[in-house]
């Protein structure tokens, strides 16, 4: 198969939206000619390392349940509420859009892949392990 373009964006959890401190803790990569709608997210030990340094006494439980339900909308799970219905470019749309909230996306960005799925492996293991 030829290159095709793909966007992508990286999901942040940021403890205290005020200070706009925040952990890589996911990547969503979208690419419309291949249909390809996908989210790589991990909650690890050295992101909860960094998010206890960041903030105290954080409620992970939430911040998990949160990524969650990130993850599910992205895979487009019918039981994941009304976004998760959406087609895959709205989808992306909606989890790319920016936030003030804890869990926040940055830029969109671009590239061209031959394997949307081994882009996003090789984006999440530079940008979130």
């Amino acid at each position: 198969m030829s290159p095709e373009a793909f966007e992508y964006t990286v999901l942040r959890v940021v403890p205290q939206v005020e200070r706009g401190e925040g952990v890589n803790v996911g990547v969503v990569v979208f690419c419309r000619t291949r249909t390809f709608l996908e989210a790589s997210i991990e909650l690890g030990s050295r992101q909860l390392a960094a998010l206890a340094a960041l903030a105290p006494g954080l409620d992970l439980e939430t911040v998990r349940s949160h990524l969650d339900a990130v993850g599910r909308i992205v895979a487009g799970e019918p039981d994941a509420g009304p976004i998760a219905r959406l087609a895959p470019p709205e989808r992306f749309r909606w989890v790319a859009s920016p936030s003030s909230t804890m869990i926040q996306p940055s830029d969109v960005h671009g590239g061209v892949t031959d394997d949307p799925a081994g882009s996003l492996r090789d984006l999440f293991d530079r940008l979130v392990h």
